[in-house]
């Protein structure tokens, strides 16, 4: 515990030298063409009051590097010609959110309008650190706000904010693209398949004399936006000023930190599973999940008859009938969750915590999914995160299925994924691949001060988690 402190001392120093980051310039990029209307769905609107999906990846830049000056400009120029061209197949993230209200009767509808809109900014951006001192750190150092537009805003706010921001900071060795997009617009799935056809594009329009040529891409986004039986877009909301479900709050004080496991602790965590549950369906992440709810809750010591809940954010896509393509754009996810009491979790194995959540992630089907959707459209109502978080209470987010790491922008494979200080709570893990790949997981783990300091001395935790590969920065 006492090289912990040390660290925490180093970081609180850290922190109060950090130089500020300084932005350079930034503008709009629009797409070649737009001229559409986009209905949200229930998934959609349920999020208006969350905040932007943020995520960044590090990058090394070239070695060989000779001429500074140019390599920054002739990155920034293709990073924009490439993504207005992107933009022309992802046309809803260069609009704004519109809002039609009447108040007799009561109503409230939101959409998306890519005609009268800028298009998604583009940040250009410095900072005087290295990528050793933004990683070395135990925790997340507060500087990764800085990486991001938007800082404190909600998704609905965003009606004369762009939806879509991509922020580019150039470090002392290393270039940081930082990407902030709307969560009611698109979750995980389609952030992910958005930065992986712009790295597509980026990577063919690098080969070529021509910037200005369309790229084929390999996963065309699908718009045709999916909506339950009977359900007439645009919805209607039974509100007659946003302040009737939008409140402000400060967020909670938190440690969050990245643990990494490597492919072979996670095997070893899978077949110790599946092995005390007798079977062979348990997955890695669910294994993994286990781990992290037992250790949680363990770590926050609540009363042996307390009840527990660790809950699981699931991609929807291929539980509709019929199933939705992979590329449909949007918002597609649903939170099923287990529950044991703090006893039962702990005096159990780690198999018997795998099993109810493979039982509960198995059990989320069409049929369930319909019968939220149609409970939500006969009253519905606007995410607040804090509903999912009680004391003793954990979510799980993103997915380590993602390919983050897919993303190159000419400087090769990144040296690591980060997120932004967006949707922090206590509880909160989401979960990332590995760099080195091969079934590797990366977990941040947000909790308080008090419950992170006694995860870091959980032993079956602990045991379970591989070093960061230090030679990467």
């Amino acid at each position: 515990m006492s090289c912990f402190r040390t660290q925490q001392k180093k970081e609180k120093q850290c922190m109060m030298s950090t130089p500020a980051i300084r932005r350079i310039s930034e503008c709009f990029v629009k797409p070649r063409s737009s001229n559409q209307i986009c209905n949200l769905t229930p998934w959609d609107i349920a999020m208006l009051y969350t905040n932007y999906i943020k995520q960044c990846l590090l990058f090394k830049k070239p070695a060989t590097l000779i001429d500074e000056h140019h390599f920054k400009q002739n990155l920034l120029e293709k990073l924009k010609n490439s993504l207005s061209l992107t933009l022309s197949h992802f046309y809803p993230l260069s609009g704004r959110l519109v809002t039609h209200k009447t108040q007799n009767p009561p109503s409230y509808t939101v959409s998306i309008d890519c005609n009268n809109s800028d298009g998604a900014r583009f940040i250009h951006a410095t900072l005087n650190m290295t990528i050793a001192d933004i990683l070395s750190p135990f925790d997340v150092p507060p500087i990764f706000q800085s990486f991001f537009d938007h800082p404190k805003a909600l998704n609905h706010d965003h009606h004369t904010m762009p939806l879509l921001s991509i922020q580019v900071t150039e470090l002392v060795d290393g270039v940081i693209i930082g990407c902030s997009m709307n969560h009611a617009v698109a979750d995980g799935t389609s952030y992910w398949n958005f930065l992986n056809t712009w790295s597509q594009i980026f990577q063919a329009q690098s080969q070529s004399e021509n910037h200005e040529y369309d790229v084929p891409i390999s996963r065309q986004p699908i718009h045709n936006r999916w909506f339950p039986n009977n359900c007439r877009p645009p919805i209607s909301l039974p509100y007659k000023y946003h302040d009737e479900f939008i409140e402000r709050s400060e967020r909670p004080l938190l440690r969050c930190r990245y643990f990494h496991f490597s492919a072979e602790s996670i095997s070893k965590l899978k077949a110790k599973a599946n092995s005390e549950s007798n079977t062979t369906v348990i997955s890695s992440l669910q294994s993994l999940s286990a781990l992290v709810w037992r250790s949680i809750t363990r770590a926050r010591s609540p009363p042996s008859d307390q009840k527990t809940t660790f809950r699981l954010a699931a991609d929807c896509r291929s539980r509709i009938k019929p199933p939705l393509a992979e590329e449909y754009f949007g918002n597609c996810l649903h939170v099923t969750s287990a529950e044991a009491t703090t006893k039962e979790l702990l005096e159990n194995g780690i198999g018997w915590a795998a099993w109810k959540l493979h039982v509960a992630v198995t059990d989320l089907n069409d049929r369930v999914v319909l019968e939220f959707l149609e409970g939500w459209l006969d009253s519905p109502f606007i995410i607040q995160m804090g509903r999912y978080f009680d004391p003793y209470s954990s979510l799980m987010v993103s997915s380590p299925r993602f390919n983050m790491y897919g993303c190159e922008f000419g400087m090769g494979k990144a040296v690591a994924a980060r997120s932004g200080s967006a949707n922090k709570l206590d509880g909160k893990v989401s979960s990332y691949p590995g760099r080195e790949g091969g079934g590797s997981i990366d977990l941040e783990v947000c909790l308080s001060p008090q419950t992170m300091s006694a995860l870091e001395s959980d032993q079956e935790f602990m045991n379970a988690v591989t070093e960061f590969d230090s030679l990467l920065f």
